[in-house]
């Protein structure tokens, strides 16, 4: 399903709000924390490519899921 934004009049539309500049450094401190794990697997470990790409993207779905649930909380306020 698509959205047809040209017929949705001017005054109707409402801006996108801005990403705050916390969100932002949590953001490249967890891009840099997973690059860091996968490096930490591949080099110290020695543990292989697919098995270093593998727990490093099990992390990086964890934390997503982390993030999920921390903002469904604070969205209904419980």
């Amino acid at each position: 399903m698509t959205v047809d934004h040209d017929a949705i009049p001017e005054g109707d539309r409402t801006p996108a709000p801005e990403v705050s500049t916390a969100a932002l450094v949590g953001y490249a401190a967890a891009a840099v924390g997973l690059v860091g794990w996968f490096l930490f697997g591949l080099l110290v470990q020695r543990q292989g490519f697919v098995d270093s790409v593998g727990e490093s993207a099990g992390a990086g779905f964890a934390l997503l899921l982390a993030v999920s649930v921390i903002g469904t909380v604070r969205r209904n306020g419980r």
